[in-house]
């Protein structure tokens, strides 16, 4: 994914450390970019490599001073580390010799141990990396680690910010979104897609799988009672969404549920709904209020998009007085009259699938 951010460029992999070597200035925001979506790194700097000598270290441990002055820093400190036991200091005589030949250099850069606002790293390894404070990255488990799972995606703000969740520790995702033309409108879809962009952005891309859901809407809404439609529906979605599963072979589902937030997620309804999969039904923010929900989905910036007025099914085909505590008995009777089984197979089979969220 870097490469094809920055064409020449090198990767080089070594314990604990991953080098990206000759990256144009034209390239290095758009590598930056890729970096702050990437899971399981702990964080990143731009980084002076220089040969393994005392002199060269401290011309490159203040020109990193010089730069940190430059942004407005005040204090610092230097942190070495030496792997190359052979280099004629050891680390404790790294940071007393680069703090000494700093503050010769920058007189008004003053060093702080305890809490300094810039920290210089030293790292002597097969060749000396000297850098300034770099970007904290998004931790957790690298992308696709964990297996593969199949996000139900609408254009609301909770399934972006599960897709994302789910991605940092380390799954790899694919997403479904159910759309039903003409009660569902060209923007909404445009408006799934942007998010599916966001969402794809944090797990190294994925797929969208855009699935007509006219048929099943209209079959719910014409033939069984109006306060059951947003139950029916979302089994219907948990059926269409495993076969999809099983097909891509994703070990489970992924919803963006908070117990108890709307009227189809009380404990009850969920159960209704997840009796249409035999797979795991991963649900991360579960126990989140709105507020923190809403608070990640900034954090990740899925938040001005999911916002924009454009309503998906679920919301457009609410009832006024919906079930709030469905009998699973009673769901299932009144789920299999509706014989959905031929309608959700072709809506499957003729889904338009979307590559979302790849950088190059």
């Amino acid at each position: 994914m870097l490469r094809s951010c920055a064409p020449h460029s090198t990767l080089e992999s070594r314990a604990g450390r991953i080098y990206i070597h000759n990256i144009s200035e034209e390239a290095a925001d758009t590598v930056e970019e890729v970096l702050s979506h990437l899971t399981g790194i702990a964080g990143w700097a731009k980084t002076q490599i220089t040969a393994k000598t005392v002199d060269e270290v401290l011309a490159a441990c203040v020109s990193e001073a010089q730069k940190i002055t430059e942004s407005g820093t005040k204090t610092f400190k230097v942190e070495a580390r030496r792997t190359d036991k052979s280099f004629p200091l050891n680390s404790y005589e790294i940071c007393s010799a680069a703090g000494d030949a700093i503050k010769t250099a920058i007189p008004e850069l003053q060093v702080d141990v305890k809490n300094p606002q810039s920290i210089i790293s030293v790292e002597i390894r097969e060749k000396a990396y000297i850098y300034g404070t770099g970007k904290k990255g998004l931790r957790g488990l690298p992308a696709g680690s964990a297996g593969r799972g199949l996000l139900l995606l609408s254009g609301g703000i909770d399934s972006p910010v599960a897709g994302c969740l789910m991605a940092g520790r380390g799954m790899g995702l694919d997403a479904v979104y159910f759309h039903t033309p003409p009660y569902t409108s060209q923007e909404a879809l445009d408006k799934t897609i942007r998010l599916a962009e966001i969402t794809g952005s944090y797990c190294m891309g994925t797929h969208l799988y855009i699935v007509n859901f006219t048929a099943v809407q209209k079959a719910i809404a014409e033939k069984k009672p109006a306060e059951w439609n947003t139950i029916l529906l979302r089994m219907a979605m948990m059926e269409a969404a495993s076969l999809i599963a099983r097909k891509i072979k994703a070990k489970c589902l992924v919803t963006g549920e908070s117990l108890s937030q709307v009227a189809s997620q009380t404990i009850e309804n969920i159960s209704c709904a997840e009796s249409r999969t035999a797979l795991p039904v991963l649900r991360p923010l579960i126990g989140m209020d709105k507020e923190a929900i809403i608070t990640l989905a900034k954090n990740f910036g899925s938040y001005e998009t999911s916002i924009l007025p454009h309503a998906d099914c679920c919301v457009l085909f609410s009832p006024v007085h919906p079930v709030l505590r469905g009998k699973v008995s009673e769901a299932k009777e009144l789920y299999d009259t509706l014989e959905l089984n031929d309608i959700i197979f072709n809506a499957v089979k003729t889904a338009e699938i979307k590559r979302c969220g790849y950088y190059g």
